[in-house]
């Protein structure tokens, strides 16, 4: 069950397909954005309902509660990361980035929720 109750929403430009409901960071260019890839990346939101093509227009929530494809099993209030795919898994590891704390339990390719709180664990971030 996911919930949606977007804050801040952005658009920007993709250098790379972004799908639905994915976590994305900014690529090497200001104003585009891709899909993360890893735990390390600096996250910046989630991508909303409908996928992007390569060279279009990405809507990113920045913050409120957006819903996010899991990547595997989380359970609600587990800090959330990104995999290589942008989907949403849990984190305790020292150095990952966060993109915010799960607000329902479920497991790889449900559609949950996230409580937008972009952050890192520990420290040398």
């Amino acid at each position: 069950m996911s919930n949606r109750d977007y804050i801040q929403v952005k658009n920007y430009e993709t250098s790379a397909a972004v799908g639905r409901y994915r976590i994305v960071k900014f690529d090497a260019a200001d104003g585009v954005v891709i899909q993360a890839a890893a735990a390390t990346d600096a996250l910046i939101g989630v991508s909303t309902d409908i996928a992007t093509a390569v060279g279009r227009r990405c809507d990113v929530v920045h913050s409120g509660i957006a819903p996010v494809i899991y990547g595997g099993t989380v359970t609600r209030g587990a800090l959330l990361t990104s995999d290589a795919d942008g989907k949403a898994i849990a984190t305790t590891t020292a150095g990952n980035r966060t993109i915010g704390i799960a607000l329902v339990s479920g497991v790889a390719d449900d559609i949950g929720s996230v409580l937008l709180s972009p952050g890192a664990i520990g420290a040398g971030v």
